[in-house]
């Protein structure tokens, strides 16, 4: 017998629904300014293992520098399709959580992990 259909509040999903969203861990190996950005960002190329090099354009250029990022662990979504971004293809979206001055603060575990282990 199946269950009766009951309405979610607004905003909320399902564990199913969360989990197809693929949160993974990469390294990043380089990391340059994006001049062509609308807003100040850099060009990282992102190690994630298994699922090889990516790209992605971050908007993180007033906490980081880019040699603070290369060799850093980050959190990045890997399953969103690419974005085009000015003159460059962002290929995952690098995850972080705002400051008090509304600055991207860089999500990553606190110990290391191997490049493209899966966050649950």
């Amino acid at each position: 017998m199946s269950q009766p259909h009951q309405e979610r509040p607004a905003g909320q999903s399902t564990p199913e629904e969360f989990f197809r969203t693929e949160l993974h861990v990469g390294r990043v190996i380089k990391a340059e300014e994006f001049p062509a950005a609308r807003k100040p960002a850099y060009r990282l190329l992102i190690d994630f293992g298994p699922l090889g090099e990516k790209r992605s354009s971050a908007q993180i250029t007033a906490r980081y520098t880019p040699d603070e990022l290369v060799g850093r662990l980050i959190v990045a979504v890997t399953n969103f399709p690419p974005r085009q971004i000015a003159t460059f293809m962002s290929e995952v979206l690098v995850l972080g959580v705002p400051d008090d001055e509304g600055e991207v603060i860089l999500l990553r575990p606190d110990a290391d992990v191997a490049p493209g282990t899966r966050v649950f």
